[in-house]
């Protein structure tokens, strides 16, 4: 719970400094609550996948202070006003942070060695601090419309070819960053209900996974009889994820497609739609073999979930919150 607190705290720090070395500050409290929530001595690969994740860090951290300080020495002092490269060379360092391509060669990596609830954290509450930053410099120029490019089209095609569901969940990570790096440019409020939502249904397939205890695809048609609510509860959430229409994940992406189009981007919507396709046939790919194609369920896999009702209701919630979301928000836009 402390190291939980610290984390938060060092985003908040981070979010709320008015001043580069405060941001700075904030990510470094942020990073180094992190560190000890993912060592486990008893795993081996948690502790390779903290070490990957401090050096990547550090080395992002060291370049922001560098940035910082020459920024500093050549404008003014500390403030977040800018000259043309300013943008471009403090934005680097924190897409670094984020993970978005084509600086994302640490995230599978680092994923692969977590626990779920690590990889929701990774997910989700790491991103959303140097995602914040960027939205205070960020221009619609050459430089961020290839880091949206790239992290599409990483993010999509990277994913086809994996069986591990961490390494899926990366891929689509990086996938989301794209699209919120969309939303940055075009809105903040708009990036903020993305962030929200993507948050929201990372933590509804994580927990979804985590109760049915699989590592990779192949495991999902080995899950019993008795666990076909989880399993339909896992896959709806991952759609929701990728953005099949019925589901909550549509609708940030919705909005942001007709920001896009109403700002003269439509190239760009066009790429993004197709890279999002792309994520959405993966996850059909596994959806559909497990729901419909005869698979092997056998009977002696007693892995009981009664003693979890807590994580259980935990995971049934966030999941109706996936399944009904957009059917609510459609509902009350209509009366309003």
């Amino acid at each position: 719970m402390l190291l939980l607190t610290t984390l938060v705290g060092g985003m908040l720090v981070s979010v709320s400094s008015n001043s580069w070395l405060g941001a700075w500050m904030g990510l470094e409290i942020n990073l180094m609550s992190f560190i000890p929530l993912m060592s486990n001595v008893k795993n081996m690969y948690n502790t390779e996948a903290s070490l990957k994740y401090f050096i990547v860090q550090v080395l992002a951290s060291a370049t922001l202070l560098f940035m910082v300080v020459m920024k500093t020495l050549t404008e003014d002092f500390f403030t977040f006003e800018s000259s043309m490269y300013t943008p471009m060379i403090i934005c680097t360092p924190l897409l670094l942070k984020s993970g978005a391509a084509p600086l994302h060669w640490w995230f599978p990596g680092v994923m692969e060695g977590l626990s779920w609830e690590n990889c929701a954290l990774l997910m989700t509450i790491q991103k959303a601090a140097p995602l914040m930053l960027m939205s205070y410099l960020i221009e619609i120029n050459v430089f961020t419309l290839s880091i949206i490019l790239l992290s599409t089209i990483v993010g999509s095609i990277g994913g086809l070819n994996q069986t591990s569901m961490r390494k899926i969940l990366t891929y689509s990570s990086i996938n989301h960053t794209g699209w919120m790096l969309i939303a940055l440019i075009t809105s903040e409020n708009l990036w903020m209900m993305y962030f929200v939502i993507y948050s929201t249904l990372a933590l509804t397939v994580v927990s979804a996974i985590q109760l049915s205890g699989v590592s990779f695809i192949n495991q999902t048609m080995l899950t019993n009889k008795e666990t076909t609510l989880m399993k339909f509860m896992m896959f709806t959430s991952l759609l929701s994820l990728g953005g099949l229409p019925p589901f909550l994940g549509f609708l940030p992406k919705w909005i942001v497609i007709q920001a896009m189009i109403t700002n003269n981007m439509a190239p760009l919507a066009t790429i993004v739609v197709v890279t999002s396709l792309i994520t959405l046939y993966y996850y059909l790919k596994i959806s559909y073999s497990s729901f419909m194609i005869l698979n092997v369920e056998p009977k002696w896999n007693f892995k009981s979930h009664k003693n979890e009702s807590m994580k259980n209701l935990t995971a049934v919630i966030l999941s109706s919150i996936s399944l009904t979301g957009l059917m609510i928000c459609t509902i009350i836009i209509n009366i309003n």
